[in-house]
C-alpha cells in the first residue's frame, strides 16, 4: 500500500469521529465538514514529505490536526459572528441521520450546551469536548493542545463549572417530554397563560433569524416578555392564515426532543432548556432557543 493511500484510508476510517469533534467545537456542521476536509489534505501532504519521518498513529495525528484546525476556525469565526444579524445560535442537526462515530455518546451535543460553550476559550472548549464526549485523558489532550496535564484538568474543571455540567454525569440531562407536549398544545391553542406558567420567571429566549426572516434582534428576558413575544407571533400567524395560523410538533434535534413551529409561511425550530421539578410531568423552562434562519434548518427533519 502506498503512503498516499495509507493516509487517505486512515482519514476515511476516522472521518466520522473527526466530524463529531469539529461540530462540537464549531456549532456549524458546514464548517465542521470544511475542517475535516482540510485535515485530509494535511494528511496526504504529511505522507508525501521526503524527510523519512513516519506517522506512528494516524488516529492520534488526525485528531491533533483536527482539533488545532478547529481551534483556529473558532477564532476566525468569532469576528464573523460579532457582525451576525441578531443572536447567533448553533446549527441544529438530526442526529438520527449521523453515523454512530459522529454522535459518539451525545455528550456536549445538545444545542443548549453548544450555545453555552460559545463563552469558553477555544482551547478550553477543545479540552472539554475531547474529555467529555470522546473520553480522552488529560495527558492525551495535553499532547494535542501543547499544555501540561495539570493545566488541561484545570481547564476542564473550570469549563464544567461555567456550563453547569455535572462531572460525574455520564450523559447530558434530558428534556422533560411531558412538558414539551404540554407546550405544543398551549401554543397551538393560543393559550399564552399556560406558556407563561411553564416558564421560569427569569427565563431567556434567543431567536436566530440571521437577517433572513423577522425575529427578535436581542435576547428576550423574563417569562412575561417571552409571553408577549409569542402573542406577537400568534397575531402575525393569524393574519397570514386565519384557518390554521400555527402548528407545533415534536421532532428530534441534536439527540433531544425539540419543537418545530410552522406559521406565517415558515418553519422555526424551538429548543428548550427544561429543568424537571421533583420528577413530575411539568417542568420549568429556563431557556428557549428559536432557530428561524432557513440556512440553518437544512439538516433537520421538517
Amino acid at each position: 500500500m502506498s503512503l498516499a493511500v495509507s493516509a487517505t484510508a486512515a482519514w476515511q476510517s476516522e472521518r466520522n469521529r473527526l466530524l463529531g469533534i469539529a461540530y462540537r467545537m464549531l456549532g456549524d456542521f458546514g464548517h465542521a465538514e470544511d475542517v475535516v476536509s482540510e485535515v485530509a489534505i494535511d494528511a496526504v501532504r504529511q505522507e508525501r514529505k521526503t524527510d523519512g519521518r513516519r506517522v506512528e498513529s494516524w488516529p492520534a495525528w488526525l485528531t491533533t490536526v483536527c482539533v488545532r484546525r478547529s481551534v483556529d476556525r473558532v477564532r476566525q469565526l468569532a469576528a464573523v459572528r460579532e457582525d451576525y444579524t441578531g443572536p447567533w445560535l448553533p446549527e441544529p442537526v438530526d442526529t438520527s441521520r449521523l453515523p454512530e462515530e459522529t454522535v459518539a455518546n451525545r455528550e456536549l451535543l445538545s444545542l443548549t450546551l453548544l450555545h453555552l460553550a460559545e463563552q469558553l476559550a477555544p482551547e478550553a472548549r477543545a479540552a472539554l469536548v475531547l474529555h467529555r464526549a470522546f473520553g480522552m485523558s488529560a495527558p492525551e489532550i495535553a499532547d494535542i493542545l501543547e499544555k501540561t496535564p495539570a493545566a488541561v484538568r484545570q481547564m476542564i474543571s473550570r469549563a464544567e463549572r461555567r456550563l453547569d455540567i455535572d462531572p460525574d454525569a455520564p450523559a447530558p440531562r434530558t428534556k422533560d417530554r411531558a412538558a414539551l407536549e404540554k407546550l405544543v398544545g398551549a401554543i397551538e391553542q393560543g393559550d399564552i397563560d399556560t406558556v407563561v406558567a411553564m416558564l421560569d420567571r427569569d427565563a431567556v429566549l434567543w431567536a436566530d433569524g440571521g437577517g433572513k426572516v423577522k425575529s427578535a434582534m436581542n435576547p428576550v428576558f423574563g417569562a412575561e416578555r417571552i409571553g408577549r413575544f409569542f402573542v406577537g407571533i400568534l397575531g402575525k400567524a393569524a393574519a397570514f392564515d386565519p384557518v390554521q395560523p400555527i402548528t407545533a410538533e415534536l421532532i428530534a434535534v441534536n439527540g433531544e426532543p425539540a419543537l418545530v413551529l410552522r406559521h406565517s409561511g415558515r418553519a422555526d425550530v424551538l429548543v428548550l432548556d427544561v429543568l424537571a421539578l421533583d420528577g413530575g410531568p411539568d417542568g420549568t423552562i429556563r431557556g428557549l432557543r428559536q432557530i428561524s434562519n432557513p440556512d440553518k434548518l437544512t439538516r433537520v427533519s421538517l
